[in-house]
């Protein structure tokens, strides 16, 4: 009798406990479709939709900017984009799409820490080349706990818990092209001039003609002095003093590849030059330090000297 009376209480408990996790999963569904639906009205937002993909079980809405190509994505397919993302609070808002840049496989977007709804529109409607702003539930973002560390009130501190967010993504078809027309516009915005393009879509700017007149080559050991940044103006290194006689050394072949190809054609001991460099001639998909995937960098170097 007791084994009996044990064992429905179990049962009545498990029940419970099912029916408080289903009404919780209903509740925040329902607190984060309010909060979008909120949100578009208060904002003048048109052309939002319901993502139907999964038969309208998501609760993401959606506004296709730029169709792209009308070629989607598998999760085993490698992708290039940048974003922007806020808080539909608004006290979290990163929108440089020089740092946020994401380059790797689209299955792998939710466990590098993008949230799991991005990779969903990833997956189930963004096309190649194409660009939508979309409004993620805060189940699909980062749920209670939000991310990252610190005050949720101070402003891009933290995101905190329960925070639908809005982003905007640009999937890059033609990364050459992309590049190119980023570097472009950073010319014309700081309204930068002399600068020359190469054949390998190098750009480069000789601020003062070397004195030299040996030829810098393959086998050239280099002294410089030298700044490397982002496109936003964030230096990622330099060695730059401006009484160093001596400079600092690199044997040319490890020189980034648009280093290399500016030192050769454009240098000589005395050289003061600028490079612009597209991502396949810099960094290309990898990452290091403050320098994201698919970079474009701006190189300002003066040759010191150079052995043999």
């Amino acid at each position: 009798m007791k084994q009996t009376i044990f064992t429905l209480l179990l049962l009545s408990t498990i029940g419970l406990v099912s029916c408080r996790k289903a009404d919780i999963n209903v509740d925040i569904k329902q607190y984060d479709k309010q909060q979008i639906e909120s949100y578009i009205s208060t904002n003048g937002i048109t052309g939002m939709q319901r993502d139907l993909s999964g038969g309208d079980t998501t609760g993401i809405y959606y506004k296709t900017i730029l169709p792209g190509n009308g070629v989607g994505f598998e999760y085993t397919d490698s992708i290039s984009f940048v974003y922007t993302i806020k808080t539909f609070d608004g006290l979290y808002n990163s929108a440089d799409t020089i740092l946020n840049h994401y380059s790797a496989y689209v299955g792998q977007l939710a466990s590098t820490g993008l949230p799991l709804g991005l990779q969903l529109m990833v997956k189930n409607v963004l096309k190649r080349g194409g660009s939508m702003r979309i409004l993620i539930p805060s189940r699909l973002a980062y749920g209670v706990k939000g991310l990252g560390s610190g005050s949720s009130s101070t402003a891009n501190s933290k995101i905190a818990g329960n925070q639908c967010l809005d982003y905007y993504i640009h999937a890059i078809n033609d990364q050459k092209a992309y590049d190119d027309a980023l570097i472009v516009k950073y010319i014309a915005t700081n309204n930068l001039t002399g600068y020359q393009k190469a054949p390998s879509g190098l750009y480069f700017k000789i601020n003062k003609a070397g004195t030299g007149t040996t030829p810098i080559t393959d086998n050239t050991t280099i002294n410089i002095n030298y700044v490397g940044s982002l496109l936003n103006g964030t230096v990622f290194d330099s060695y730059a003093t401006e009484n160093n006689a001596t400079g600092t050394t690199f044997d040319v072949p490890n020189m980034i590849v648009g280093v290399r190809e500016g030192a050769k054609n454009y240098c000589t001991t005395g050289s003061n030059v600028s490079f612009i460099i597209p991502s396949h001639l810099a960094y290309g998909t990898g990452s290091t330090g403050k320098i994201v995937p698919n970079s474009c960098i701006r190189f300002d170097m003066v040759v010191v000297s150079t052995t043999p």
